[in-house]
């Protein structure tokens, strides 16, 4: 491949994360799943992806998030966060905030509206992000840091690319059954290894690959059972509160559409410096590792937790109906130099060819009602 090369600095923290995932390795029989890989490679103190120091986001990091591309993004979330408040109480609550620039956005359209928000929750695991959060939202008093979900919860809750950065087993179909791809080192390089899968991994493939026989020899896939725990965790919390509702954004499919037999090689993709490639090895700790997200997987967990799904449809469909068009015309046309550069991060946000259609939006919660130009564009119908 041919990427950007690392600061020394950066290849020195790279290279501890691999004798740190190295070791590990060692002393688990020579082999870990990927799901542990992907964990320490995002998540380890002060090395992993997530909890190193290195720009992560935006134009000096390794990808932009629609939060970043336009304000537009979050002044639109803040149009459904208002209906769903009017019906539950005045809090939000953000997991995974990134640079704090959704927080931002959607507290400036709340303050501009006049909706009081008395609390604004974040759920961050990454400190060095923490930090750019709180330099970004110094002026907001209602801000709050949390280390973990509450029990209860009432109001919004909104998560931004999260469900796709949680760590992933990967497996791969053999003639006798379902192989797990573990992770090994072979000459002094990371390598995947094929293992049986075990009793729990099985389980999970045929509660969530439906059609997992029909699919052919040399198939893999991600099997996501980290991130149905963490809808699980989430559910259990809007469970227990009064009236509320969850908005989650995310790139993925519905089941049908995931697994399918031209999909054979999975959807694991890593992101270096804005570029896009498929190599989870190269260099752990310096580029983002995902997987695209199984939303009727999430759907599913959700209502086996005890809530609703209250909504699925594309990103498009989503902002149009929270009046995203209505509020690029605040900004005056005729002044092209404001208004262009906003027209086009909206056309991307928007676009069928860009983020409109691969990304997704999955509403659970329970004792509210999504505005109606929000339902017109539901898709629940096809999880």
């Amino acid at each position: 491949m041919s990427l950007p090369v690392p600061s020394s600095d950066a290849l020195a923290a790279s290279h501890a994360l691999q004798h740190l995932i190295a070791a590990e390795i060692e002393r688990n029989d020579g082999a870990i799943s990927f799901a542990r890989y992907m964990e320490l490679a995002l998540y380890a103190p002060d090395l992993g992806y997530y909890s190193g120091g290195s720009a992560k986001l935006g134009k000096d990091g390794d990808f932009t998030t629609a939060p970043e591309l336009t304000p537009l993004f979050g002044a639109a979330l803040a149009q459904v966060a208002a209906a769903i408040i009017a019906q539950s109480a005045p809090n939000i609550l953000e997991f995974g905030a990134g640079t704090g620039k959704l927080a931002f956005d959607i507290l400036t359209e709340m303050a501009t509206a006049g909706v009081h928000v008395e609390r604004y929750f974040i759920v961050e695991l990454s400190g060095e992000l923490r930090m750019r959060q709180q330099e970004k939202l110094r002026g907001f008093a209602q801000v709050v840091w949390l280390d973990e979900f509450p029990d209860a919860f009432d109001g919004v809750v909104v998560g931004n690319e999260v469900l796709d950065a949680m760590p992933v087993h990967l497996v791969t179909k053999h003639p006798d059954g379902w192989q797990e791809l573990r992770v090994t080192v072979r000459d002094g390089r990371f390598a995947y290894l094929e293992a049986p899968a075990g009793e729990e991994l099985q389980a999970q493939i045929a509660l969530q690959i439906a059609e997992h026989d029909s699919l052919p020899v040399g198939y893999v896939t991600e099997v996501h059972g980290v991130a149905c725990g963490f809808m699980a965790t989430l559910s259990r919390m809007l469970r227990n509160g009064r009236a509320n509702a969850a908005m989650l954004f995310d790139y993925g499919f519905p089941a049908h559409e995931y697994y399918f037999g031209q999909r054979a090689a999975g959807t694991l993709m890593c992101h270096y410096r804005h570029h896009a490639h498929a190599d989870p090895f190269y260099y752990p700790g310096l580029q983002d590792i995902t997987a695209h997200v199984d939303f009727t997987a999430m759907a599913l967990a959700a209502q086996e937790a005890g809530v609703e799904v209250l909504g699925y449809m594309n990103q498009a469909g989503f902002l149009i109906g929270a009046g995203a068009g209505e509020l690029l015309l605040r900004t005056d046309p005729s002044d092209t130099m404001a208004y262009l550069p906003q027209a086009g991060a909206l056309q991307k946000l928007l676009s069928p060819a860009e983020m409109g259609e691969l990304f997704k939006v999955l509403v659970i919660g329970k004792n509210v009602i999504l505005p109606d130009a929000i339902t017109a564009h539901d898709r629940t119908h096809r999880l």
